[in-house]
């Protein structure tokens, strides 16, 4: 398969090839390379391609990525309360 039709991020649906271009071009860490393509900020929070951008970061740079500032994981939902969720709204 192309590196242009490998998926990793499918909510922003960024591709190996947009990772691997954008990490090799800036050098970026991984919040960075988050940052620039989106890659791990759709509606999963990066539960799904987390690793996966973490090793693009190891593969184009030669260095493990270093989680000084972590990348964030956010609830895929929103929390509503039980009345709401029951139709009883008053």
């Amino acid at each position: 398969m192309d590196a242009h039709q490998l998926i990793v991020c499918r909510c922003e649906e960024v591709s190996l090839a947009e990772l691997l271009e954008t990490a090799e071009a800036y050098q970026c860490s991984a919040r960075e390379l988050k940052l620039r393509t989106r890659a791990g900020m759709g509606c999963c929070g990066g539960r799904t391609c987390r690793m996966l951008v973490d090793q693009v970061i190891e593969q184009a740079t030669g260095h493990s990525p270093s989680h000084t500032i972590p990348l964030g994981y956010q609830p895929p939902v929103r929390p509503i309360s039980f009345q709401t969720l029951g139709g009883r709204n008053r």
